[in-house]
């Protein structure tokens, strides 16, 4: 276990290196081809309910995803984290208006507060048809590397547990985040496709 911490703390170090030499321009460059990658992807064609992390600057930027989200009449879900442990909601956002009425967390990301219990819990209701993951590594068979919090673990084992079962998931990479292996442990849970620019 130590041993596994050690190399995914040393990994994170150099991914956070590789994308941090990012220029902007290439960043939104790579985030528009992924977003066309995921438009024509059957599963997203096809969902009905997904869940969709709010970018932050050092990952594939999702402004134009939850854009389409809206377009195509999708029930968006986002997530909301409790700094406390590594439980985390995906609820409902509203519109895409409803973004900029969310207050920044200490994590710089917009999420609904802790008191807002009005919003729809996905699991609560209908589950989920897809997950789009954050990350900060990945490796083509599926293995992730997150911040170590395990917030996207335990939510998977959440609807693993729901009548509708678990999702599909993708996540959106940008190339410099992809690793030969990611080491995981038992607790990692493996992601069923990672969206990369291919090389032509």
């Amino acid at each position: 276990m130590a041993a596994v911490r050690a190399a995914k703390q040393a990994l994170r170090k150099e991914i956070k290196r590789r994308v941090a030499a990012l220029s902007d321009e290439e960043k939104q460059r790579q985030s528009r081809v992924l977003s066309r990658q995921l438009f024509s992807h059957p599963n997203y064609v096809s969902c009905k309910r997904i869940a969709v992390f709010l970018s932050t600057g050092d990952e594939v930027s999702t402004e134009e995803i939850i854009k389409d989200v809206f377009k195509c009449g999708k029930s968006c879900f986002i997530p909301r984290y409790q700094s406390s442990s590594n439980h985390m909601d995906m609820l409902k956002l509203n519109s895409l208006q409803d973004i900029e009425t969310l207050p920044l967390t200490s994590w710089n990301i917009r999420q609904p507060p802790e008191d807002d219990i009005s919003r729809e819990e996905a699991l609560s209701t209908g589950g989920l048809d897809l997950i789009l993951m954050p990350g900060l590594g990945f490796d083509k068979s599926g293995k992730r590397l997150g911040r170590g919090k395990g917030y996207y673990d335990t939510y998977l084992e959440r609807c693993i547990r729901h009548p509708k079962g678990k999702p599909y998931t993708i996540a959106l990479s940008f190339k410099e985040q992809l690793c030969r292996e990611i080491p995981v442990d038992d607790n990692d849970v493996l992601i069923d496709e990672v969206l990369y620019e291919k090389e032509e």
